[in-house]
């Protein structure tokens, strides 16, 4: 099991390194400009802003499933040793898994923002 997620790291990996390479050169590109006559870090720039996009959405996704996993669990493991209170426990679980799923959607907001409305840009690519 270990070996294949190792796998898909390293795929993952690889996809996300050529995706971002081809993102930043097609942002040069719209924008009427190399990449080359903006200088080194407008590339770097938009490869970070990626990498780092991709990254914390994915450990925001993976957190949130763990947590969400755990609370379901939990639940479950409370309504088979009290059936007669499985509706407040459901109660509970429903609105604390809908906060943690509003922690992953925070991650997504902040990860579009890196990658369409950069308030950085002005500081890396001039």
């Amino acid at each position: 099991m270990k070996h294949w997620l190792h796998r898909i790291g390293q795929v993952s990996v690889v996809l996300l390194t050529t995706a971002s390479l081809a993102m930043a050169e097609e942002a040069g590109h719209a924008a009427g400009t190399t990449a080359a006559s903006m200088g080194g870090n407008a590339t770097w720039f938009f490869v970070a802003c990626v990498v780092s996009a991709a990254f914390g959405l994915g450990l925001a996704a993976f957190g949130g499933g763990l947590g969400q996993g755990n609370a379901i669990s939990k639940a479950v493991e409370g309504i088979a040793r009290q059936p007669e209170a499985s509706g407040p426990i459901q109660t509970a679980m429903i609105i604390g898994i809908s906060f943690i799923e509003s922690l992953t959607i925070y991650a997504l907001v902040v990860a579009l923002i890196l990658l369409f409305a950069n308030p950085f840009i002005g500081y890396f690519v001039k």
